[in-house]
């Protein structure tokens, strides 16, 4: 079955990735959540391959009863996609490369992460790349439509199929993406019993984006216990729909927040849950500022997912309310970042900055920015350095290669 190439191209800033990955080892994984273009990536980049996707239960069930004959009937090299349905042909495709190192065999694809991960360590250690992919960066959906506002694409979200102009409402997309979760990747957990309270789980957790994480808040507010709370929180962490933001703190005698702040990737998902689906209603929304924050957080991750890069990012909070929305560590110094919505933001976006600084000392900052939707980068402090920039110039003053 050869791959089939679709009109319409949005350029994916990880293609390069992929390609440098295939040409190096015998297998490549490509993961992360549904719907963000995992399989039209390797379409696009491969289009000579055979292809086979586990969806087909019939073809998932002859891969995981006899895998050595389904392995002999391929016809390499090959995209085999949905590979979190044959848990048992890892170790069967262990085999086959250890037999044929040649690059570029085994292109796969896989969306549920927390079942897949475990199965590619134990069995493809060292034989398998993995690349995480993510929906759409704004610069990315910039490609197609160069003046799309930030806003706009915060309230619309990444998923590739809401950049095609097809979708007149992109609400009855996410109505669909958001049943199709929870039936096809949640159902099967032992720790769901209610899909009813899970999909309340999802709506209050969406509530918290860009906010600190508590368990106990969380499952009161749901109705469920925390120890559920925290084993959901783990399947939306691992399957690529959440990020947990880890605390930073040097032992100084100091006290400090140590709980993490939750952030749903893709931004326009969570407004979704919200029931936000227009910039005019984002503006009046007591949330907005958080929502901002959750957007400029999941450009960040994007940009290291693409230089593949285990993001070195934290943020910084103490017990009397003094926070850095993000630190991104760089040799042991930090570029400290504040997200701000106002298009001017002044000397006031600063306060966290520089208790930082006097925690930690400013040789600790390295670079300060404020996220904001300025239309012109300006200078905000000289030293360290501060600059208002927009979400463009942030990425481009991140670490790369």
């Amino acid at each position: 079955m050869r791959l089939q190439i679709f009109r319409m191209w949005i350029t994916r800033s990880s293609s390069r990735a992929v390609t440098e990955l295939a040409e190096a080892f015998p297998a490549v994984l490509l993961t992360g959540p549904r719907q963000v273009g995992k399989t039209s990536l390797l379409q696009r980049e491969y289009p000579d391959y055979a292809y086979l996707t586990f969806d087909d239960t019939a073809a998932a069930r002859q891969a995981e009863t006899e895998p050595s004959s389904f392995l002999d009937s391929l016809r390499e090299p090959v995209v085999l996609d949905e590979v979190q349905y044959v848990p048992g042909l890892f170790r069967h495709l262990k085999v086959r490369i250890d037999r044929d190192r040649r690059p570029g065999r085994f292109l796969m694809t896989g969306s549920q992460t927390f079942a897949l991960m475990q199965n590619v360590s134990e069995s493809l250690a060292g034989r398998c790349a993995i690349l995480e992919l993510s929906s759409l960066s704004l610069e990315e959906a910039r490609g197609s439509e160069p003046d799309l506002g930030e806003l706009e694409f915060l309230v619309r979200g990444g998923f590739p199929e809401l950049s095609t102009g097809r979708l007149s409402r992109p609400t009855d997309w996410y109505a669909a993406y958001v049943t199709t979760y929870l039936e096809r990747d949640v159902r099967n957990l032992r720790q769901v019993g209610d899909l009813r309270d899970f999909d309340r789980f999802l709506r209050a957790a969406a509530l918290r984006s860009g906010t600190l994480l508590s368990y106990a808040d969380l499952a009161r507010d749901v109705g469920v216990a925390p120890n559920t709370v925290k084993a959901w929180i783990s399947v939306l962490e691992a399957s690529g729909q959440i990020h947990l933001l880890e605390p930073y703190h040097r032992s100084l005698g100091k006290r400090l927040v140590k709980s993490p702040k939750l952030y749903f990737v893709d931004a326009g998902l969570a407004c979704h849950l919200l029931g936000i689906h227009d910039v005019e209603t984002l503006r009046r929304s007591p949330l907005a500022g958080p929502l901002w924050e959750t957007f400029v957080v999941g450009q960040v991750l994007r940009h290291f997912q693409v230089e593949r890069q285990r993001p070195p990012l934290w943020f910084w909070r103490t017990a009397y309310g003094d926070e850095v929305d993000l630190l991104v560590e760089r040799g042991g110094r930090f570029l400290a970042v504040e997200c701000k919505l106002s298009e001017q933001p002044g000397k006031e976006s600063l306060r966290g900055l520089r208790a930082f600084a006097g925690m930690y000392g400013e040789s600790a900052l390295e670079q300060g920015f404020v996220a904001a939707r300025t239309s012109r980068p300006y200078t905000l402090q000289d030293d360290p350095p501060v600059r208002a920039v927009d979400v463009r110039e942030l990425i481009a003053g991140l670490p790369s290669g």
